[in-house]
């Protein structure tokens, strides 16, 4: 029996002006009706999620959500943090390096408040990001963004695809010996802590509630959704997903403009 049901934002529960379809929230709401949770588990930092909690009934529930691609669970009673995981010091500075001699990759940290760009220079291409997540970019030095006194959680390379398939190419066999890596969009190439996914964050928090993968249903699209598919005891993956996350799922549902997430739980759960 689903006691969880783990759900992905951009490409999955938002449709593709990045708008929550009236009968997902819809849909939701009978799921919860239901006495089963329901928890985001998105990329997007906390600024990027709250205006959209807000029109959602979790919205001063007793619930969880799970951020920056697993590095934050938060209980969303009060949004305090139930667990995280940050990039060291030494890690941060390894990533900046790593970009150093590639021009148009610009290289970007989050905190808990701050969308951050290393440098002084804000490409168009970090401003409309940091816009799509309800934030502005803060430039910020090395040596600043090392001694920063909450917990940068995670990174991301930011360019134009081209750039970045050949950045990628270079330097992903080097990188993702010592984090994790996903090429969540073609512009944005991001950087966890070592071992730390989606999947990560939903294994710690099945366990402080003592569930089982069988107990968890997933819904997701994109490359940095795979871990918690595959994690989760019953996969969905969105018309709009690429072939080889469709491959992995046990089902298809609609895509997100013809509100999928709320095909798969009217079909899976509420019928």
């Amino acid at each position: 029996m689903i006691k969880l049901i783990a759900i992905d934002m951009d490409g999955t529960l938002l449709d593709g002006n990045k708008q929550l379809p009236e009968r997902n929230i819809r849909a939701i709401q009978r799921v919860l009706d239901k006495g089963i949770k329901v928890v985001l588990c998105t990329g997007r930092p906390q600024s990027g999620v709250l205006p959209y909690f807000k029109q959602l009934p979790l919205n001063g529930c007793e619930g969880y959500a799970i951020l920056d691609n697993g590095c934050t669970v938060y209980q969303t009673k009060d949004w305090s943090l139930l667990a995280h995981s940050a990039l060291s010091p030494d890690a941060i500075e390894t990533i900046v390096a790593n970009a150093k001699e590639y021009d148009g990759i610009a290289v970007t940290f989050f905190d808990q408040t701050h969308y951050f760009i290393v440098g002084t220079e804000i490409p168009d291409l970090v401003s409309y990001d940091a816009g799509l997540v309800f934030n502005t970019v803060t430039p910020i030095d090395l040596k600043r963004l090392k001694s920063n006194p909450s917990p940068i959680l995670q990174g991301m390379f930011i360019g134009e695809a081209t750039e970045l398939d050949q950045f990628q190419a270079a330097k992903d066999a080097v990188l993702s010996q010592a984090f994790s890596m996903v090429r969540s969009q073609p512009c944005l190439y991001e950087v966890m802590p070592k071992g730390t996914t989606k999947a990560s964050a939903l294994k710690q928090l099945a366990k402080h509630l003592g569930l089982s993968a069988n107990d968890i249903m997933a819904i997701g699209d994109a490359a940095n959704d795979i871990e918690m598919l595959e994690f989760a005891g019953t996969s969905v993956a969105m018309g709009n997903a690429s072939n080889d996350v469709k491959a992995l799922a046990d089902y298809i549902t609609a895509d997100h403009n013809q509100a999928g997430v709320a095909s798969a739980l009217e079909k899976l759960i509420l019928t």
